[in-house]
């Protein structure tokens, strides 16, 4: 299972970190001009996942405006604070890194709490802290999208192997997007481009965290999931961990695979044959 899960993931179990900035440069460059759109939006939080994808994408929009002549191409890179975000400085320090083309800022307090709300008044019940946690990942992807809808603009993830082997994200949430250039990259590879890229190592060396839940700010993922991101890379690179550790990646493979896949219609049955 362990092969399978790594070839559907397309992770290489070795890369060569400048050919890996190359190729997922062309690619976004590519995709932008196929599409026919004006550029790129992505949420910043200040970890290393966003502030990657958001120097690749910045890059990318620097080379296509000084090869066409169109020479407009943006990118759009948002801040997405629920109030107040504890580590803001971290983001400040990636937008100060990636240098993006416009920098929005928008607060989802005022809308996330309204929905948290609406739920009460509608069900007389109280939405958990867990819950609340994805409703403000979905509402900061809503905010993408009208951004990239008001500007043209395509909306990048963040998602990597790492990641999607765990389902570690929120479904329509920060899984949602137009494009995923970190895709078929681990955690540690993910480094290895930024230092590649030159980017300061605290954006990279500090401990990732989705900071959703208000009862647990700041909860490390690697507590969250019970395992660590350097179990979770060896792994996805071929190598042995331990047998409790393989389980539970692999547990968790299949109870999160309803992520990676569009809706289930009558046609389908791969959730079937499982």
């Amino acid at each position: 299972m362990q092969q399978q899960i790594r070839q559907a993931l397309q992770v290489q179990p070795e890369i060569d970190p400048s050919v890996e900035i190359r190729r997922r440069i062309d690619f976004l460059k590519r995709y932008l001009l196929h599409t026919q759109a004006k550029g790129y939006v992505l949420g910043i939080s200040g970890g290393q996942d966003s502030t990657l994808t958001g120097k690749l994408v910045q890059m990318a929009i620097d080379e296509l405006n000084n090869e066409t002549e169109f020479g407009q191409y943006m990118f759009i890179a948002v801040r997405l604070p629920y109030a107040v975000q504890l580590d803001e400085q971290d983001a400040q320090d990636a937008l100060d890194f990636i240098q993006p083309s416009q920098r929005e800022t928008v607060n989802i307090k005022p809308a996330v709490d309204a929905a948290y709300l609406s739920f009460t008044e509608a069900t007389g019940q109280t939405l958990s802290d867990f819950n609340k946690g994805n409703t403000k990942a979905r509402e900061r992807m809503k905010v993408q999208y009208d951004l990239g809808a008001h500007y043209q603009c395509l909306v990048v993830g963040t998602d990597h192997a790492a990641e999607a082997v765990t389902g570690f994200y929120t479904k329509h949430g920060d899984g949602a997007c137009d494009i995923a250039p970190l895709f078929g990259l681990t955690k540690r590879q993910g480094k290895a481009l930024l230092k590649e890229l030159g980017c300061p190592s605290r954006l990279y060396e500090k401990a990732p965290t989705a900071d959703l839940e208000e009862n647990r700010p700041a909860l490390p993922d690697e507590v969250a999931l019970g395992m660590t991101y350097e179990q979770l890379d060896d792994y996805l690179e071929g190598k042995e961990v331990p047998s409790d550790i393989k389980e539970k990646i692999e547990k968790r493979y299949m109870m999160t695979e309803h992520k990676r896949n569009l809706p289930v219609t009558l046609f389908d049955n791969w959730w079937e044959n499982k």
